[in-house]
């Protein structure tokens, strides 16, 4: 482990190779089973009911009926979550083929809203915990098997994958710190991708 700034983070963020496979895993980060969605920080939830209407053009019926009926957060302050439909596929999840995608990222792509999607999804498979200092750690997961692979075999690092999502949070200067130290651990920080 190794603190940079208000973050206490694990080697393997700096170490290990990632970069999604979306044919391979179908998106199953956003349809995983639980029954929990997507954790949102409290000042999301303001955020994802104003970009709801930019979203909402890409959801199903289904979908749509389920938001009205359950609204698009549960949870209370400090432990907000998305909404989820059948304990598995995240309220905002619509399919391209048998791929899930974000609604929200694809409004936010194509100019339907300014906010992207939380901040918890965009730094999959980082999960960070807040205990004082950000704990920041790497989730590895079966269903990101796939992930891994493409990452080694493409020669992208975990963090230059997550670049713009760790910009988000923490700040360009506090991402050059983390990916100089990274370099120490054989991370290979590159800082672009």
């Amino acid at each position: 482990m190794f603190i940079i700034g208000e973050a206490v983070i694990d080697d393997d963020v700096g170490k290990e190779s990632f970069c999604c496979d979306l044919d391979a895993c179908k998106g199953a980060c956003c349809t995983l089973p639980g029954g929990r969605g997507a954790p949102l920080e409290d000042d999301e939830v303001f955020e994802l009911h104003k970009a709801y209407p930019g979203a909402q053009q890409y959801l199903s019926q289904r979908n749509i009926a389920f938001i009205e009926a359950h609204g698009v957060v549960e949870g209370v302050a400090g432990s907000y979550a998305t909404t989820c439909i059948d304990d598995r596929d995240c309220v905002f999840v619509y399919y391209d083929h048998d791929v899930a995608k974000c609604s929200l990222e694809r409004a936010h792509d194509e100019g339907a809203t300014g906010w992207r999607k939380p901040l918890s999804c965009h730094l999959f498979p980082i999960r960070i915990r807040t205990f004082g200092r950000d704990s920041v750690r790497y989730e590895q997961m079966t269903e990101c098997e796939a992930g891994r692979k493409n990452g080694a075999q493409r020669g992208v690092k975990l963090h230059d994958f997550l670049k713009p999502a760790l910009v988000r949070k923490y700040g360009a200067e506090w991402y050059r710190q983390f990916t100089d130290y990274c370099r120490t651990l054989g991370g290979d920080a590159s800082g672009s991708l």
